[in-house]
């Protein structure tokens, strides 16, 4: 919650002393609900129309009379349109109606919604039907000139150009059952009432004419009943002044509309989805009023009539009764077909998705990993066996060019400087001594030492 909206949140507590309505705020990640378009029930049903009107066809005076009257019209709808064709039955029914009317709402978009500004683009009157286009109507202008030019390469011009953008409005289809009689403006817009009102009002009144007379009085009396969605809302209160988003204790996401403030009475409007659940009045140094029973009666039927095909997207953090669901740990996903099987999968040792020990190449190995060896760097030796430390044949201690011995001896056994023989110690040695003695060191050897008698 940014900082000027909690701010302003717990100083319209402390004026309203609403302590404990902040209290009840826990402060968690937000969670954000797609949900589908609804269309309410009651504009499933439809109610036809008893207008009066003459038997003779229309003459060429009446249809042109006709035309002029109603280009540019304005008017309101009084049902959500979609960006189709209705066909509307003089004094009878609406095709299509109930669930199909649903549904093509959902497949093509929707126009415009109920009580929204409508302007007639476009009529034209045909032998049984007169056909009025709505903020341009469900279709191109140009539906096949556009897709032809004139010309090649850079010099290619369209036809008939548009600027590309798909079309957002409606249709309507009023249809008489053998001709269009001689109708005059006043007669058509009444036959055609139940889809559009062109009657001189606000889109409030527009959109309080929509609805059934308890709703209407609520909204002209700016009054908000528990059970209004939030287009009720908004006609009835206007915008509200802030808007704070909570998560409630349920785990559900909540939306409160806040009007005034103190110390004049601050009205609470509590969402949850689309439908206001709670209204709080807090007046200073009066208790809140609460009501929270639903207002609406059997309006909205058992639920709001949605396509088929729609489904409720929930996006964001999972709540505290998702995670208590949970008996184990959801499944990694996985390529695998339904049913396949690996080798591994038949590894007591190594069960499928255990995690198994990461294999470095020789030279990257260190000390602790599976399968190290230790790399061995010796120089090649010049004779004999192999001693130890570095030595290129014999064993011994010291620095010795022959033998075996202690200190520093040209050849030989002992201790002492000796020219020849057998001797034991470690170093150096560049032959092979038997025996082991132990002794420190003694002077340099000649330069020519004596050759062995034996």
């Amino acid at each position: 919650m940014p900082r000027s909206e909690r701010a302003g949140l717990l100083s319209l507590a402390a004026f309203c002393t609403l302590p404990f309505l902040v209290a009840a705020m826990p402060l968690r990640a937000q969670v954000f609900v797609v949900e589908a378009e609804h269309v309410e029930k009651h504009y499933t049903e439809f109610a036809p129309t008893h207008v009066k009107y003459p038997e003779q066809p229309i003459t060429e005076l009446g249809r042109q009379e006709l035309i002029r009257f109603m280009q540019s019209e304005q008017g309101f709808a009084m049902r959500p349109l979609p960006i189709a064709s209705l066909t509307l039955h003089a004094n009878g029914h609406m095709d299509p109606t109930g669930e199909k009317y649903v549904e093509i709402l959902h497949q093509k978009g929707m126009s415009v919604k109920a009580g929204e500004r409508v302007v007639v683009t476009d009529i034209r009157i045909r032998e049984k039907t007169i056909e009025l286009d709505l903020n341009g109507g469900p279709e191109h202008k140009h539906k096949y000139l556009r897709h032809i030019a004139i010309g090649a390469g850079a010099a290619e011009v369209p036809l008939a150009s548009d600027n590309g953008a798909p079309p957002t409005g409606a249709r309507l289809i009023l249809l008489f059952e053998e001709r269009v009689p001689d109708l005059n403006g006043e007669q058509l817009q009444a036959l055609l009432k139940p889809m559009i009102d062109f009657g001189v009002k606000s889109p409030a009144e527009a959109f309080a004419e929509t609805l059934p007379d308890f709703l209407r009085k609520a909204i002209e009396q700016h009054r908000v009943l528990v059970g209004m969605d939030r287009d009720m809302v908004v006609f009835a209160k206007g915008q509200p002044m802030r808007k704070v988003r909570e998560t409630g204790a349920d785990g559900k996401p909540v939306e409160i509309w806040i009007y005034g403030e103190s110390p004049q009475p601050v009205e609470m409007i509590w969402f949850e989805g689309s439908f206001a659940m709670r209204v709080q009045l807090a007046k200073v140094g009066e208790p809140i009023q609460e009501r929270s029973e639903n207002e609406m009666g059997d309006y909205w039927g058992n639920q709001p009539v949605v396509a088929k095909n729609q489904h409720e997207v929930k996006l964001g953090d999972a709540t505290d009764v998702d995670r208590s669901e949970e008996n184990a740990p959801r499944a990694a996903p996985t390529l695998r077909k339904p049913g396949e099987e690996l080798p591994q999968d038949n590894d007591k040792d190594k069960p499928a998705g255990s995690m198994q020990p990461v294999k470095m190449p020789p030279d990257l190995q260190r000390p602790g990993d599976p399968g190290y060896k230790p790399t061995v760097s010796a120089k090649p030796a010049d004779s004999g066996a192999q001693g130890s430390g570095s030595q290129p044949a014999g064993t011994g201690s010291g620095s010795q060019p022959a033998g075996s011995g202690s200190g520093s001896q040209p050849a030989g056994s002992g201790s002492g400087s000796q020219p020849a023989g057998s001797g034991s110690g470690s170093g150096s040695q560049p032959q092979n001594g038997a025996n082991s003695s132990s002794g420190q060191s003694q002077t340099s050897p000649p330069a020519n030492p004596p050759a062995n008698p034996n």
